[in-house]
């Protein structure tokens, strides 16, 4: 019996049960379906976070102060906090590696103009923030050179803020207060977008030491160094662990946080969540399954007559127990692809009511799918299959 023949007999055998067949098929169809979907909604969000932090670069490294640690005691937690300072900026410039540093302090505060005020974020930042933060001006300039401890009366707006104050007119050279003190508009931000759902376009810049008399501050909230190239990173990051703790008396009191690493943890962590949820979709598969299983052992008894016909005609044992197995895994894959088909347009469905959501179907997923529904149908259908091959032709003609 030809593979075709075998494939031709199995597909009279389901067609002729029709609506058992679809039945049984309902059962796979929904496990791979739920699969399908979860596994979308997962790779979506995983592949949305991770393109959220790669829009700032892979080689940005942040540093803030304090460090929890832990005092040797379980549960006991300890803090130790150092502010970080303009020098300590200054001092991870000279370091071999590093290509540019930016000093942040940042705060909310009021911005007016003509009567329209708009409270956002106001971010005090030297002329390297563009650099390190992969930003570019669309209008105007952004910050002068400064030394971080002058200050200067100007803003750059992002164009969130730029929109709601001045409208579609020109802000450049104009004047806005913020917290109540003058300064002159010199620059306006390109788009860049949301971050996690923050907008940044709805944010100002303006030179770190005015930004710290605004928000009366001494220390930094942030330093932000942005690394030459990713082979650097782990020296560069050892380099200015060793520049901090030896200018915070021996004192590891900051953490430091690479794109790299975070990007990896995330990474690894929406990997094991997405498995995780396509784990719980899959035990619809044992449902699908056993229900493959019955039905097939149903088969086989009603059938017990033709089985002896067959082998009366000269059918061997072997080729009844691939016709059942065929049929088995016919019932499994066809419900896999239509279970793929169905959680393929459920993602799309949901995506398009509900546009925030990010989805994406994995090729490997797909392909998987069909590979453990047809596993499914075989190991279903072994059994019945076996039985099958091992009834005697004498008695099983002779049954009713």
């Amino acid at each position: 019996m030809s593979c075709g023949d075998l494939m031709r007999l199995a597909w009279q055998a389901v067609w002729s049960h029709r609506q058992r067949s679809v039945l049984t098929m309902l059962g796979v169809l929904i496990g791979i379906a739920s699969v399908i979907l979860l596994t979308s909604i997962g790779e979506g969000t995983r592949l949305y976070v991770l393109s959220e932090f790669t829009q700032f670069g892979t080689t940005l490294a942040g540093i803030t102060p304090g460090r929890l640690q832990t005092t040797g005691m379980p549960g006991a937690l300890g803090i130790t906090i150092h502010p970080l300072t303009i020098e300590d900026a200054a001092a991870l410039e000279r370091i071999r590696g590093v290509q540019e540093v930016v000093p942040v302090v940042m705060g909310t505060a009021p911005v007016e103009h003509e009567g329209k005020i708009r409270h956002t974020f106001v971010y005090g930042v030297t002329a390297a923030g563009p650099g390190v933060w992969r930003m570019r001006v669309r209008s105007g300039r952004f910050l002068p050179k400064l030394e971080p401890h002058r200050s200067a009366p100007v803003a750059v707006l992002g164009p969130l803020v730029k929109r709601e104050l001045f409208g579609e007119g020109n802000s450049l050279g104009r004047y806005v207060r913020i917290a109540g003190q003058r300064f002159m508009v010199i620059g306006v931000m390109e788009p860049k977008g949301q971050f996690l759902g923050f907008d940044i376009d709805d944010s100002v810049y303006v030179p770190v030491a005015a930004a710290r008399q605004l928000f009366n501050r001494e220390a930094l909230q942030e330093i932000d160094v942005l690394i030459a190239n990713a082979s650097l990173i782990a020296p560069v990051v050892a380099r200015i662990r060793e520049t901090l703790i030896a200018r915070h008396n021996d004192t590891e009191d900051f953490t430091i946080t690479t794109q790299t690493g975070m990007l990896e943890t995330l990474d690894r962590i929406l990997r094991i969540v997405n498995m995780a949820v396509g784990g719980i979709g899959a035990i619809s598969l044992l449902v699908g399954s056993i229900g493959i299983l019955t039905i097939m052992w149903i088969s086989v008894n009603e059938r017990t007559s033709e089985i002896g016909l067959a082998r009366a005609l000269g059918a061997t044992s072997q080729q009844v127990l691939w016709l059942f197995l065929a049929e088995a895994a016919l019932l499994s894959t066809c419900g896999g692809g239509l279970g793929i088909a169905a959680g393929i347009g459920l993602a799309q469905l949901l995506h398009a009511y509900v546009p925030a959501l990010p989805v994406e179907t994995p090729a490997e997923y797909v392909g998987l799918a069909l590979v453990v529904s047809l596993a499914v149908g075989l190991a279903s259908g072994i059994l019945p299959a076996q039985k099958a091959a091992r009834l005697d032709p004498v008695l099983a003609l002779a049954a009713e």
